[in-house]
């Protein structure tokens, strides 16, 4: 952030850490899900909901945060301290609940609701701190969440078979991230709504620029989440034609991290260029990469080692640096007084649809294969494109 005032540089910096530990929560239970599963008998069906209940409480708590307008009318600091703290605990109930018990797949739905004032919360606070590179900094943001979402399978790649670890590791880091966020200023285009007002979220629809980046945002959200929820597991069994299978589960998990590491670094590289050359140019662009590598890593599924590691390493880079332009259009959009609400629905419909992917993708790939299932994880970013083509900027003569 050049020539940015220091207030402006540490009030990003510390909600960047804060959205790193706070969101490192979100995947603790898929990363440990093998060795969670080789203790206890936990079905196919039980494991895919320890995930997909994440989401399915985000979405409620997303929908509940946007109709009452809470990242608008309140603190939003404070929100985000609450919710983190408050995640970290029903995460670390996972050590006490019966493994893949309807107990620990609640659990995780809590968590998922509470990371709701995380997620959108945050980036309502840092588009109050500049118009002008709002791209680079929800980027900025953005790259912290994938960063903290890939934190659980470094730290299982780490610690092995001992899954215990991961989720007090995580836990804790959510739970400072909650007392750090309380360092951040409010930047000066925040703005607080006066009054609860439902009727904001009709923007949506009724604004054709909006709109169209709700749109875009929902193709990129078929692909984005069942890709980090189930990538890992992927790859291992495509690197189980060449390794066996203790080497081919280690190597998923190090893959998934790297991938979702990757793909942080990219947010930030996309939001610069996204601030010269327009948002909608960046996430279709990131989008149209996304959808070939989906295809590529599926036509050459099981083939060597390297060249599946080395296409899923370009599907990560490439598969999160338009979330955060989507919502940056919807920023530049709306009002400033309901750009948070605004934001909030956005990813609660967009996680909405992640439900079912994330739920569906280890059924159907039972059912007929790997290889069909990531290709069709391409016709996400294939419609997100379509939808985004209204928005695009082009250069003068």
């Amino acid at each position: 952030m050049p020539g940015s005032s220091p207030s402006k540089l540490l009030s990003v910096s510390l909600l960047v850490v804060a959205e790193i530990a706070g969101m490192s929560l979100w995947f603790a239970s898929a990363a440990v899900l093998p060795d969670m599963a080789r203790e206890a008998a936990i079905s196919p069906d039980r494991q895919a909901l320890l995930s997909s209940g994440v989401q399915a409480g985000f979405v409620l708590g997303a929908l509940v945060s946007s109709i009452g307008g809470i990242a608008d009318r309140y603190d939003p600091r404070r929100v985000f301290a609450v919710s983190a703290m408050l995640a970290a605990l029903a995460n670390a109930m996972l050590l006490v609940l019966p493994l893949g018990g309807n107990l620990a797949i609640l659990a995780r739905f809590v968590t998922g609701a509470l990371l709701a004032g995380v997620y959108p919360v945050g980036m309502k606070i840092v588009v109050g701190w500049g118009t002008r590179d709002r791209g680079f900094l929800v980027g900025l943001l953005v790259g912290a969440l994938t960063l903290g979402n890939g934190l659980p399978y470094l730290a299982s790649f780490l610690g092995g078979a001992d899954w215990r670890s991961t989720i007090v590791a995580v836990s804790a880091l959510a739970g400072a991230g909650g007392l750090v966020v309380l360092g951040v200023g409010l930047g000066p285009h925040h703005a607080r709504a006066p009054t609860f007002d439902p009727g904001a979220i009709s923007l949506a629809w009724t604004d054709s620029r909006i709109r169209a980046a709700y749109l875009g945002y929902f193709g990129h959200m078929w692909e984005l989440f069942a890709f980090w929820a189930w990538i890992g597991a992927a790859s291992a069994v495509s690197y189980r034609a060449s390794l066996d299978i203790a080497a081919a589960e280690s190597l998923g998990k190090l893959t998934a991290f790297l991938t979702i590491a990757l793909g942080a670094l990219a947010c930030v590289a996309a939001g610069r260029a996204a601030d010269r050359m327009g948002k909608a140019n960046v996430a279709i662009i990131a989008m149209a990469v996304s959808g070939t590598a989906a295809v590529l890593t599926a036509a050459t599924f099981g083939g060597p080692v390297w060249l599946t590691f080395g296409l899923v390493m370009i599907w990560g880079i490439a598969v999160i640096p338009d979330s955060a332009q989507f919502s940056a259009l919807v920023a530049d959009a709306a009002p400033p007084h309901l750009a948070g609400s605004l934001m909030t629905f956005q990813t609660a419909i967009g996680f909405a649809l992640t439900i079912v992917t994330v739920q569906m993708t280890p059924v159907v790939a039972h059912a007929i294969g790997w290889p069909l299932v990531l290709g069709g994880l391409a016709i996400g970013p294939a419609l997100g494109i379509v939808a985004m083509l209204p928005l695009r900027v082009r250069k003068p003569a």
